[in-house]
């Protein structure tokens, strides 16, 4: 039998302090999260979190960046190779907004200037991998400004603002039904045009 606080090699305890702060900032919310409450859920000395994250900030840098890995699996859950695009844009989509919904704290602690250092090279790194999903749904999209300079950039463009928008709103509880409103029946998928691609740039 064991007693008294857990012990962690160096390599297992940076996990675990992310670990545990996601888990307070999703149950209790980002007011609530200190480096001495995280510390404590973990069972180590209140200056371990110092030790390897500097700050809070620091702290909260690296579960944003935990939070974009996530978010990435998120879309990528479902992609399947074999599908079409448009089966693999809509499965992407709904990723987005999945992650979105059912961890609201943590998405919006990855988009926080306030709380993160977005130069932060692993933050930076992670973001590009969740964003590299999204370019790759927005290939050989056949759409209006397609042939325009920088018509694959604009995709993207587009579809990150169509997707992180509508998650956004959903979260705020604009979405809510009523007779003035929008109705909040409807999903991603059901306010997405009816793009299509390119049949010599997918495949």
């Amino acid at each position: 039998m064991t007693t008294g606080k857990k012990t962690y090699h160096h390599g297992d305890l940076k996990p675990a302090l992310i670990a545990a702060g996601i888990e307070v900032l999703e149950s209790e919310g980002i007011n609530r999260l200190s480096l001495r409450a995280i510390a404590a859920k973990v069972g180590v000395s209140h200056t371990a979190p110092k030790n390897h994250f500097g700050s809070l900030r620091g702290l909260l840098t690296a579960m944003a960046t935990e939070g974009f890995r996530r978010h990435a699996a998120f879309m990528r859950n479902g992609l399947d190779d074999a599908a079409g695009p448009q089966a693999r844009l809509d499965a992407a989509m709904q990723g987005y907004v999945r992650f979105a919904q059912r961890h609201p704290h943590l998405f919006d602690l990855m988009f926080s200037p306030l709380h993160c250092d977005h130069q932060d090279p692993d933050l930076r790194a992670a973001g590009h991998d969740s964003y590299t999903v999204l370019a790759g749904i927005a290939r050989g999209l056949d759409w209006d400004k397609a042939d325009t300079p920088g018509g694959q950039k604009r995709a993207e463009m587009m579809l990150w603002s169509l997707v992180h928008g509508y998650a956004t709103l959903q979260l705020a509880g604009l979405f809510s039904a009523g007779p003035a409103g929008p109705d909040s029946s409807f999903g991603i998928s059901d306010i997405m045009p009816g793009f299509t691609y390119r049949a010599d740039e997918v495949g």
